[in-house]
């Protein structure tokens, strides 16, 4: 097994113990879900991706990345394409608050007292907010008041720049991105084998009116699942994100949880 290894899951317990016993070394908790991303990539895709994320950035900030979570909250229409795809494998919210925020306390319990979400499902957020609310007030029943939690989604890194290069024909936003250039791009880069762009649908990107009806209207989402078009991906776009976030997801840490040099190893 090999010591430099970031996985906390790899780790014997006595390895584990020492490296976060002290508090110093922080935890990232990839959170994704099981949701179609079209006819030309797997389900899993938003768990591949944070996961890489977190991967890349704990070896830069001496951090461990905890187990994904594989299911995230219910897909949405105007930003996953909807609820209703077969495949797509969903928890109620209080299911995925409640699941949080049990690992949070217990890797508290282990002695971590930095943690970070690594979100790459955008229906999780505001459950991600509530799940790390109720840790820490919990956390404070027992007195324990010096726990840190940073939640952030690695898409929220790309600046300006990047996306100029990424959508030279205009941006129309992350909320139709689902299944499209972001996604696809990082996939042609870091897992092109589970990528197959002939099968892709181009169409329009996907428009809806300002408001949400229940149950979902089916015929509101593209028949192929994705919100735009994936067309313009390529692995060299895959390039810019992977560099553009993960800089972002580690000054962020840097700044929050310290150097590397303060991280224990």
């Amino acid at each position: 097994m090999p010591q430099s290894t970031v996985f906390a899951a790899e780790l014997p317990w006595p390895d584990y113990q020492k490296r976060v016993q002290g508090g110093e070394v922080p935890v990232l908790i990839p959170l994704g879900s099981m949701e179609q991303h079209g006819h030309h990539m797997p389900m899993h895709v938003d768990v591949l991706l944070p996961t890489e994320f977190a991967r890349r950035a704990a070896e830069q900030v001496g951090a461990l990345v905890a187990p994904p979570f594989t299911y995230g909250y219910k897909s949405h229409q105007k930003s996953g394409g909807g609820n209703f795809f077969p495949g797509t494998t969903s928890l109620d919210g209080a299911s995925l608050v409640n699941a949080l925020k049990d690992v949070v306390k217990e890797f508290v319990r282990h002695g971590v007292r930095n943690l970070c979400i690594v979100n790459g499902h955008f229906e999780n957020s505001w459950f991600i907010t509530e799940a790390i609310d109720l840790a820490l007030r919990e956390l404070g029943w027992g007195d324990i008041h010096d726990v840190k939690v940073v939640v952030l989604s690695y898409w929220d890194f790309v600046d300006q720049t990047a996306i100029d290069k990424l959508y030279p024909e205009g941006f129309l936003g992350w909320d139709i991105e689902h299944g499209g250039v972001l996604e696809t791009s990082l996939m042609l880069r870091l897992h092109p084998d589970l990528v197959s762009l002939k099968d892709a649908v181009e169409h329009a990107p996907a428009t809806f009116p300002p408001y949400d009806v229940y149950p979902a209207k089916r015929d509101w989402t593209p028949a192929s699942g994705t919100l735009s078009s994936p067309k313009d991906a390529t692995a060299e776009k895959g390039d810019i994100l992977l560099d553009v976030c993960t800089m972002g997801i580690v000054q962020a840490l840097r700044a929050e949880f310290g150097s590397p040099s303060k991280a224990a190893k």
